[in-house]
């Protein structure tokens, strides 16, 4: 197959991208815009590979889109190019319409024209396949209940309300014009190469230099978290082998809450970085409780259930192994991530605006 993946230069559609080429025979077209997250070193290893390709477009440009579609005639498209960071949402949430919503709009349209010129096999077999997040099903505190591929929609932040907006949209595309769409939502992603706003490498990368370990309110909130590469597996089986008009979600059964997390880092690093930055005794000292930020979901949790017993996807890192590969990655590589941190973003807290 020929992948069109949107999005590949960031976290997750590096991941995506990296899996398709090394560990199968298909193409990959990699459309992505080049935002502040979006790192073309994420693909140094697989850039030469005569089935990769990239092509630097926005997803709200239509008539790029037209020519992406034209010119490289892909069988699936993996949709994963989004705003993507609930701080910089409530900062600036025009960003995540535009991008999340318009942006969907668009490629859908563009999808669908070309989807519609395909010859009668090549269209039978096309897929858009829709990657979304567990943040749209909104907040499950106080219950020991589990997002599940049915439960309703209750978005809290301009982040997650974007998402599902473009959640719905996908959906209505195939009610109304027949166009063959498959949705994943997943827990939180960790792992490699994962721009150092979010709450994992901020924490690595902050306790290696000894500055504070921000934890919003009492560090409760409960995540389900997700290696990034078990989830690009995931995400290929559903594209090659889920249903069209089905639902998908994807976690990791690993839920814990914020504050053992950073512990979990703290200790992990007090055994492979035993010479700390000057003036600090341990790692967990550096971990400094703020104020929390606005509409702050305290719990997600995924049940997987469904991708497993339909499409035959586990897991294979629990949250221990692949913490532990997490922070040693972010050991080995201080050339990737000291050059994220030339640019515009050097580890400041976002989404403070009430």
């Amino acid at each position: 197959m020929k992948i069109l993946v949107t999005g590949g230069a960031g976290f997750i559609g590096s991941a995506v991208v990296r899996h398709i080429i090394q560990e199968t025979a298909d193409s990959v077209i990699n459309l992505d815009k080049l935002t502040y997250a979006g790192n073309l070193e994420s693909l140094e290893q697989i850039a030469a590979n005569p089935r990769y390709v990239f092509e630097q477009a926005d997803i709200c440009d239509k008539t790029a889109l037209e020519r992406i579609f034209q010119q490289h005639q892909p069988d699936a498209v993996m949709h994963l190019a989004a705003e993507s960071h609930v701080d910089r949402s409530i900062d600036g949430p025009a960003a995540f319409i535009d991008t999340n919503i318009v942006g969907t709009y668009t490629l859908l349209e563009a999808a669908r024209a070309y989807w519609n010129g395909l010859e009668s096999a090549k269209k039978q077999a096309f897929r858009f396949h829709h990657i979304s997040t567990d943040e749209v099903y909104g907040d499950l505190e106080g219950t020991d209940d589990l997002f599940t591929e049915t439960t309703p929609y209750s978005p809290s932040s301009p982040y997650s309300a974007s998402k599902a907006a473009s959640d719905h949209l996908v959906r209505a595309w195939l009610r109304t014009y027949g166009f063959p769409t498959i949705v994943t939502n997943c827990s939180n992603n960790y792992g490699p190469y994962h721009f150092p706003e979010k709450l994992i490498p901020l924490m690595i990368l902050n306790a290696l230099e000894g500055k504070p370990l921000p934890v919003y309110g009492n560090g409760m909130q409960i995540r389900d978290w997700l290696f990034v590469e078990d989830h690009a597996r995931a995400l290929y089986k559903v594209v090659t082998e889920g249903k069209i008009g089905e639902t998908y979600n994807i976690g990791g059964h690993n839920e814990k809450a914020n504050i053992e997390v950073v512990k979990t880092i703290c200790n992990l690093l007090e055994e492979l970085v035993p010479n700390k930055p000057q003036g600090v005794v341990r790692y967990q000292d550096l971990i400094t409780y703020v104020t929390d930020r606005p509409g702050h979901d305290v719990r997600y949790a995924i049940d997987a259930a469904k991708i497993g017993r339909e499409l035959g996807w586990q897991p294979q890192e629990t949250f221990e192994s692949g913490i532990r590969k997490t922070v040693e990655w972010y050991l080995n590589n201080k050339k990737w991530w000291s050059r994220v941190l030339d640019g515009s973003y050097s580890l400041q807290r976002l989404g403070t605006k009430a």
